[in-house]
């Protein structure tokens, strides 16, 4: 399917040069999102990891706005008095009205001001208001969808905060209101159906129409013109939702979408083209770790071999330091995150290393949080064997240790058949007998409240791998987000992904992918799909993704079935490279950190801003947006050593070594050299041009010039 191009995704250094500088300072931004101080999916990492960019953008101007959650507030924001005297008149009248609106600091990196609405006290107003919203545009909501509701509410909340600032407000001014997704979109409508003086711009993270679409099993990519999109919003009840993101979209000075993917699919189902594209970014300084990203492998991967042995006791015929660990993670959509192909290619995988006789054994870990009741009983047993057994050994060497001390002392070498007696070895042998099992290791490691028809445990149940000591693939559920608190895998996320090998994302529906771009900061490779945002962003960007360790899925043209062999081939071919070859991968891998700073992609943001202002305030702004030539972009070439896949390899690379145990392999590889040979494939993120600072420009040829701006 061809992909239309938006004016920010033909190329990173596509936005057109401001010829003078926006004057910001009588500018106010209000951004508007239910996930502000409020985790409950991807949009909150958008917003928390930008806040410190935008916040040096526009300073003491910019405000944040969400619901007010008590039990976030406590450990997450500072309240306090508003220092801007225009927004503590409209704060003070809204709270004598009848509302409770809080202001305060996030206490995040940046610090930005936040201005939070209690939604569940001014419940006595959404009758009212959800008859003002059929009156005036048509949209009726009804009782029982407790989420539209709390839409319906914070949307009027939101607009009358926008309009009582104006009206507080001695000089006209410009204020700019940016809202994420459709439970914060009703504010917009309202702002543009009242005529209040607000820029609008509208960002969807994820069509509401085209994630039903996906989970049902359609072929969705390919029929995208052909939806009755009305009839199939309202066959899955969801049409007074879609009414208000459509509106929203349509409503807004300027509509922007997070991938070029989620823009075609925005187009047909919104009715609306996205002005631009604004890819999600990370704050790589936050995983940022130099050198030490290697060793923080290392140290990762030995806590979640201490997990597996306590896991597997009993069964723990494999060696661990031959084992890959792979994980896919995130919210519990079977067919849309790609747990269904993953599980079918790790079944694949599972015959391929039987039948060449390999002696790696692959771990797949399921993170993916779900109903469950409490631990499994087997699993949590499983560690406190594992501690058992490790308090048993102390002892003997305890012991051990302390004849061998006296045997020294007396100046005699000491009789190793006599150092462990006969309690030693009736110790040992009671905790040998304690790690017999009668059963195969545990899949799931909770107990799940809808065991019989959970998806996962029944593509297993199809499949067959139940982490036999015959498989070389075993899988483990973890029904949960990980915790550095937990009694069973005492880890935080970072470091889980950390201590893995490969992280795999073969989504069908991703409208952009912050677990690889992750992956990506961290070191880790990954495997994604042309279906994702970040897959296309990559693949759109780097001539040899893979060799970079960013596998691209092709699940745009190919049937489940060939893109399912593909991904048996990737995984395949990862686990024949030595583990020099996948030290020399994680080099390459975490050299792309750059590309996913915000400091480079917020400069999307900084241009939607740009553009709702001009069109707002004509008269205060110009903007003049120009389509890019084709000569503007740029793709990451190949390194400058071919890539270490085997399947790849060269002489002057990494060959496939055929010890692969040996840690001292003869392999000509000097990591300096190579790193700058990559170096220089890479283009440094350029600094966002705010005033008075010096910034880069790059032209048509990548040679940088910097400009400063008085």
């Amino acid at each position: 399917m061809p992909l239309a191009r938006s004016l920010s995704v033909t190329s990173l250094s596509g936005l057109e040069e401001w010829d003078e500088e926006f004057d910001l300072e009588d500018a106010v931004l209000f951004e508007i999102a239910w996930e502000v101080a409020n985790k409950v999916g991807g949009i909150y990492t958008v917003i928390q990891t930008k806040a410190r960019l935008t916040a040096e953008e526009w300073g003491e101007n910019y405000f944040l706005v969400g619901p007010y959650v008590e039990s976030n507030v406590r450990t997450q924001v500072e309240l306090i008095e508003p220092t801007n005297p225009a927004l503590k008149s409209t704060i003070d009248k809204m709270n004598r009205s009848g509302c409770k609106v809080y202001f305060g600091r996030w206490l995040i990196e940046g610090s930005p001001y936040v201005i939070l609405i209690d939604v569940g006290f001014t419940a006595w107003s959404l009758d009212r208001w959800k008859s003002e919203l059929w009156e005036n545009c048509a949209i009726g909501v009804p009782w029982f969808d407790r989420e539209a509701n709390d839409a319906v509410l914070f949307g009027f909340l939101t607009a009358w905060l926008l309009g009582e600032y104006a009206a507080q407000c001695e000089e006209p001014p410009h204020i700019l209101a940016h809202f994420h997704e459709w439970l914060a979109g009703l504010g917009l409508v309202l702002c543009r159906q009242r005529q209040l003086p607000v820029a609008t711009i509208f960002t969807t993270h994820a069509t509401l129409l085209g994630r039903y679409l996906c989970a049902g099993n359609v072929d969705f990519y390919n029929n995208l013109a052909e939806f009755n999109v009305d009839k199939e919003a309202g066959d899955r009840q969801i049409y007074h939702r879609y009414c208000l993101e459509r509106a929203a979209a349509r409503c807004a000075h300027v509509f922007t979408t997070v991938s070029q993917i989620t823009a075609i699919e925005a187009e047909h189902l919104l009715k609306r083209k996205p002005d631009i594209v604004t890819p999600n970014g990370l704050n790589v300084k936050k995983f940022s770790a130099m050198h030490e990203f290697q060793n923080l492998h290392a140290q990762s991967k030995n806590r979640i071999q201490e997990f597996i042995r306590g896991h597997f006791y009993g069964h723990l015929d494999f060696n661990l330091d031959k084992c890959l660990f792979l994980f896919i993670a995130g919210r519990y959509e079977f067919s849309n995150k790609g747990a269904d192909i993953f599980l079918e290619a790790l079944a694949r995988l599972n015959y391929l290393l039987r039948v060449n006789h390999s002696d790696v054994t692959v771990i797949a870990f399921f993170i993916m949080p779900a109903r469950t009741n409490n631990f499994n009983v087997e699993t949590l047993k499983g560690q406190a064997v594992r501690k058992q057994l490790w308090d048993t050994a102390q002892t003997v060497k305890e012991r051990f240790g302390k004849k061998l001390y006296e045997s020294l002392l007396v100046g005699q070498l000491p009789d190793v058949s006599k150092m462990l007696d006969k309690e030693d070895f009736t110790i040992m042998k009671r905790a040998i007998f304690a790690t017999q099992r009668q059963c195969q290791p545990p899949i799931c490691t909770h107990n799940m409240l809808e065991d019989s028809s959970d998806p996962i445990l029944n593509c297993i149940r199809r499949i067959g791998l139940f982490n036999s000591s015959a498989d070389r693939v075993k899988i483990i559920f973890h029904p949960e987000f990980l915790s550095s608190t937990s009694p069973l895998l005492p880890m935080d996320y970072e470091e889980f992904v950390r201590g893995c090998h490969l992280g795999v994302f073969p989504s069908y529906y991703e409208p952009w992918g912050y677990t690889p771009a992750e992956c990506t900061v961290m070191g880790i490779p990954s495997i994604s799909t042309n279906l994702s945002g970040f897959g296309c962003f990559m693949e759109e960007h780097i001539a040899d993704p893979s060799a970079y360790g960013i596998y691209i899925l092709d699940r745009r043209y190919r049937g489940v079935d060939e893109s399912c062999n593909q991904l048996t081939s990737f995984l395949f071919q990862f686990c024949k490279q030595s583990r020099r070859q996948r030290i020399i991968q994680r080099n390459r891998t975490e050299r792309l950190s750059d590309l996913l700073d915000w400091r480079y992609l917020g400069r999307y943001y900084i241009s939607a801003r740009h553009m709702a202002l001009a069109k707002a305030y004509p008269d205060a702004f110009s903007y003049e947006p120009h389509e890019p030539n084709s000569a503007s972009g740029f793709r990451y070439p190949r390194p400058a050593s071919v890539p270490p896949s085997p399947a790849l390899s060269r002489h002057s690379s990494p060959h496939h070594s055929e010890a692969e145990d040996n840690d001292d392999e003869d392999e000509r590889y000097d990591e300096d050299l190579e790193a700058e040979k990559d170096r220089m494939n890479i283009r440094q993120p350029v600094a966002l041009p705010f005033k008075n600072k010096a910034y880069t420009v790059y032209g048509a040829n990548g040679d940088g010039a910097t400009t400063e701006k008085n």
